[in-house]
């Protein structure tokens, strides 16, 4: 890939691993937490709701759109090993790929829909809410951490190749 190209790629590969980290955050502190505190029934209404906003315009534009560049970015890191901040690149978009791409599909979405199928006001609403709401949130925490570690290692692939100067 040329200089100027892959500097501008990874800078908006960082910029929304940077954006998926932020919404994930957003879970873990505080979303999450509000939805603990209040009757399982209405915290099951609020979270299938969120569910199906969820994948839908510009959430699951950053998501996917996110996922796809850190793609290319793997594949140009792979071809390009000798140049300057492959590793780093190769790195981060794994990180994303593997820690906020692919435990989404494979832990978060499959609760999300299981959640959809539960009726909130069943009998047992409050322990598969408790479950979800744990279970959930502990897999979150992977992709906030793992959305956030991709961005820095991003940014540190564009600053070992110099691609801020390119």
């Amino acid at each position: 890939m040329m200089p100027r190209l892959l500097s501008v790629a990874t800078f908006g590969t960082a910029l929304g691993s940077a954006l998926m980290a932020g919404a994930f955050f957003a879970f873990s502190t505080f979303v999450m937490k509000a939805l603990g505190t209040v009757p399982p029934a209405q915290a099951v209404r609020a979270m299938q709701a969120m569910n199906v906003w969820a994948p839908t315009g510009l959430f699951l534009t950053a998501l996917l759109g996110t996922a796809l560049a850190c793609a290319a970015l793997t594949f140009e890191a792979v071809l390009g090993w000798s140049e300057h901040g492959a590793s780093l690149r190769l790195a981060g978009s794994l990180a994303y790929l593997l820690g906020a791409f692919g435990v989404t599909m494979m832990a978060n979405v499959p609760r999300n829909d299981a959640l959809a199928a539960l009726e909130p006001d069943s009998a047992n609403a409050v322990a598969a809410w408790m479950d979800y709401l744990s279970g959930w949130t502990a897999w979150n925490h992977v992709r906030t951490v793992a959305a956030l570690l991709a961005t820095a290692l991003l940014i540190l692939s564009m600053l070992s190749s110099g691609g801020a100067d390119r």
